[in-house]
């Protein structure tokens, strides 16, 4: 059944990637580079603390992408669903929502950080000797939290409703300021740390000012003032599209500070001390978000062609959407193998100097930590097909597996027999058998897609 007037319905799938998928990747590189510009002007400002700060503070910006991820992908989800079963005032009332939620949690996100500031701090792996330069970024960066919500994750719904360029330009805008205000306040006012923290504040309200003004004027429906109001219905409708990308953020999260920790204390008894692999740990985090942003991208671009044509009967172009973004995906996560494993020293230099020491554990780090990045892009783009097709619980179990079933575990059972050596070979362990689940998963989803396909055309036939 194809709604021919709709782009989504029609046309090539190869031509619907690159429009929305395109746009999405450059968003998400565009939102990590608020994270990678500063871990450059800092590192070259402050040193190796700084770097090893910004790691601790990491978590919070993870969790910022995760409540994003929440609200903009479950609304989008639920948006393109309906528009795609012709409900359009059920597609209002999930867009209105959505922009609600981002709002509300980023205000309440702000609120708790400023209050528990400290503590987060401590229980992320700040030393005694990175935790002034922790809480002054974080102090700062906190007071961003609702407009980066706001920006990335109402991005998703600018795609949804069909302008991935003007959500793209939202990100980039904001982007741009950051990286031209970091120099400037760090070196030619000479704030240190906190003049990236304001910068990154300042073009992250940019951005979700302008992501506020297009949600207001939304180009398929309008949405009703009335819709913005919370709604148990629609906020778990949200919830359960939104509950796997949301995990899946959330996991890195938690493993983002289960490493920390992990590091500090294994790396005490090694040559290395506590600072040096948190150091680098928050080099390579920042680092491998440039890679999981294009795959992201790619995930988030696809969902508004998987959810109209499920919504829609299409079953084949879901399936030729999946297969083309996961060839895409493995392309580029091929790619960046072969530059994490050729270049990792010379990648680390970028953002400041060191001893040999710090060099020698953030290359062996770096190849072994990283080593499954060719077959990284299955899961994700998996877990994201299922929320797509409004199969959430499926969509959250593959979310979940590679960060918290399998790498959680083996950060905290590995270095026990093998130190801080341990904590390197966890990642591409729990990589591998990730990447074979997600594998199964989806074949045993398209044979239930064909059978529903062809059930349905025999009952069309008896009619």
């Amino acid at each position: 059944m194809k709604e021919a007037g709709n782009p989504l319905a029609a046309e090539k799938i190869t031509s619907l990637l690159v429009r929305f998928a395109v746009p999405s990747i450059i968003a998400m590189l565009v939102s990590s580079l608020y994270n990678i510009v500063d871990q450059f002007f800092i590192g070259r400002s402050v040193g190796m603390l700084g770097n090893a700060a910004t790691n601790v503070a990491f978590p919070l910006s993870i969790t910022c992408t995760a409540l994003s991820l929440l609200c903009g992908v479950g609304g989008a989800a639920n948006f393109n669903l309906h528009m795609g079963g012709r409900e359009e005032e059920k597609a209002k009332k999930f867009a209105g929502g959505a922009i609600g939620m981002m709002v509300i949690l980023g205000i309440a996100l702000c609120a708790v950080v400023r209050i528990f500031l400290k503590p987060l701090m401590i229980a992320f792996g700040a030393t005694d000797q990175i935790l002034d330069y922790a809480l002054t970024y974080t102090g700062i960066t906190s007071w961003g939290f609702p407009f980066l919500i706001v920006a990335t994750g109402g991005s998703n719904l600018i795609r949804a409703d069909g302008s991935p360029r003007f959500s793209m330009a939202c990100t980039l805008t904001g982007a741009v300021i950051n990286t031209i205000l970091d120099p400037l306040f760090i070196f030619g006012f000479d704030m240190g740390i906190a003049g990236a923290a304001y910068a990154t504040v300042i073009g992250q309200v940019v951005s979700g000012i302008l992501v506020l003004g297009y949600l207001s004027r939304f180009k398929t429906v309008k949405i009703p003032k009335r819709a913005l109001l919370p709604s148990g219905a629609v906020w778990l409708g949200v919830l359960s599209l939104g509950i796997a990308p949301f995990f899946n953020q959330l996991s890195m999260m938690i493993v983002q500070i289960v490493m920390n920790n992990t590091l500090t204390y294994y790396g005490s008894q090694s040559v290395y001390g506590s600072d040096i692999p948190l150091a680098c740990a928050g080099i390579i985090s920042k680092v491998g978000m440039i890679f999981f942003s294009i795959i992201i991208g790619i995930s988030q671009g696809i969902q508004p062609i998987i959810s109209f044509n499920y919504g829609a009967r299409d079953g084949e172009r879901v399936k030729e959407t999946y297969k083309k973004a996961v060839t895409a995906a493995l392309c580029i996560s091929f790619c960046s193998f072969l530059l994490f494993q050729t270049f990792p020293r010379q990648i680390v230099g970028i953002f400041g100097s060191g001893s040999e020491e710090y060099f020698d554990f953030a290359e062996k780090f770096f190849r072994i930590y990283m080593f499954c990045t060719f077959i990284n892009g299955i899961q994700p783009i998996t877990a994201n097909t299922f929320t797509s097709i409004g199969k959430a619980t499926k969509g959250l179990f593959i979310s979940l597996t590679r960060q918290i079933i399998f790498l959680l575990p083996l950060l905290l059972i590995l270095p026990i027999f093998w130190g801080i050596q341990g904590v390197m070979y966890a990642a591409p362990v729990a990589d591998s058998i990730a990447a074979v689940l997600s594998i199964c998963f989806i074949r045993r989803e398209f044979r239930l897609l064909d059978q529903m396909e062809k059930l349905e055309k025999k009952t069309l036939d008896l009619k």
